[in-house]
């Protein structure tokens, strides 16, 4: 049985509030036939990972019926030997990691590798063994990194795999002869931005909005158009105080008064042909009154608000289609590879972190620290 060193999150007790990940000797059982073992070489932290430390929306380990798990479903690992049946891949092999823990028979993401999938071992271990499925091979002789590749992983495949379904609802209503250049504007993160990057790569006249410097830049440097969050301090919505607060009811209406100005004026008064929201309830009802008739939402997260309520009366008068995915079919993931490799679709990375340092990134990332959207860390680096 392999035992590896790796950062550990254990089962909370009863009301505990967020973990701390202990780093520890984990054994496990030996691959079979038909998996892998593998090095990580860069992780790359994502929300699930923040969430499953939060202990919310669960507590992953009692939800898998396990006392402590080892998380990370993004990254690139080296292939160390694979199971006797496994032909897809060869030792040493660099390959992206295709984080989905059980698929449906379309190929589409049921449960997720390292979070709610049972027995499965993320990234933050030194080894660890995966499925054959679980990964993609990198390009021989690649122009990114792999550091790159790992920022990749996840969160550009997401962005591929919903701007399809995006793209391909608003042509269904405004073809190209109706609307030859969408506005798409969205607001995030690194998933976000790597969507925006790809409608602008189909001709659509992007725009993103962030209350960062440090992100204005990175998005900038993308060829994608800013927005200034701060110009619209109250636009946070919160329907329950906006009931009874009226002095916070003014100051929310006097905000989203003042963006949607903006967004007519910057879509010549079309409105947002798609709008890409990860973020969730308190930005949705500006999303909503900023799409154009015909306009697609399009979102793939929920990072503030699982649940929201519309005017579904009002959505069908707009002819609004609501697109919802999650991460992506595992046969996007190689087309998504190719394109990336061959378009130069891909993630600027600056700053690793080191494996000592993962807890310095953990709290970082929750205090919104981190310098870029795409935050990497080394486990065996090259």
């Amino acid at each position: 049985m392999p035992t590896t060193e790796a950062w550990v999150l254990y089962e909370g007790g009863s009301g505990s509030a967020e973990a701390e990940l202990r780093r520890e000797t984990f054994t496990f059982e030996d691959p079979t036939d038909d998996e892998v073992l593998v090095e990580p070489i860069y992780g790359s932290w994502e929300a699930n990972m923040a969430h499953a430390i939060d202990r919310r929306p669960i507590d992953v380990c009692r939800a898998r019926g396990e006392p402590r798990v080892v998380l990370g479903n993004a990254g690139v690992v080296r292939v160390l030997r694979p199971g006797r049946k496994v032909t897809s891949v060869e030792p040493d092999d660099l390959c992206i990691f295709f984080g989905s823990g059980r698929m449906d028979a379309f190929g589409y993401m049921e449960l997720a590798h390292a979070y709610d999938a049972p027995k499965t071992i993320g990234l933050l271990a030194k080894q660890t063994k995966v499925a054959a499925w679980n990964l993609i091979p990198i390009p021989s002789n690649s122009k990114f990194s792999p550091a790159q590749w790992a920022a990749f992983s996840l969160r550009y495949l997401t962005a591929w795999s919903n701007w399809r379904v995006a793209i391909g609802a608003l042509r269904l209503q405004l073809s190209a002869e109706d609307l030859p250049c969408p506005h798409v504007w969205g607001w995030g993160g690194g998933s976000t931005l790597a969507e925006l990057d790809l409608a602008r790569r189909s001709g659509c006249i992007t725009t993103m909005i962030t209350g960062s410097s440090a992100h204005r830049r990175e998005i900038e440097a993308t060829g994608i158009e800013t927005i200034d969050r701060s110009e619209f301090p109250d636009l946070q919505f919160d329907p329950a105080r906006y009931e009874r607060d009226r002095p916070y009811a003014s100051a929310y209406r006097d905000s989203e008064t003042r963006f949607l100005k903006v967004v007519r004026e910057r879509t010549e008064g079309l409105g947002v042909a798609i709008f890409i929201d990860y973020i969730g309830t308190p930005v949705l009802r500006a999303t909503l009154k900023a799409l154009g008739r015909g306009g697609v939402l399009a979102t793939a997260g929920w990072k503030h608000g699982m649940d929201s309520s519309i005017v579904r009366a009002m959505e069908c008068l707009k002819r609004h289609t609501h697109v919802h995915t999650h991460y992506a079919r595992h046969s996007e993931g190689p087309t998504a590879v190719e394109y990336a490799e061959r378009n130069g679709w891909m993630p600027r990375v600056d700053h690793v972190y080191s494996w000592d340092d993962i807890p310095v990134l953990v709290r970082e990332y929750a205090a919104g620290q981190n310098p870029s959207y795409f935050t990497v860390f080394a486990v065996n680096p090259v």
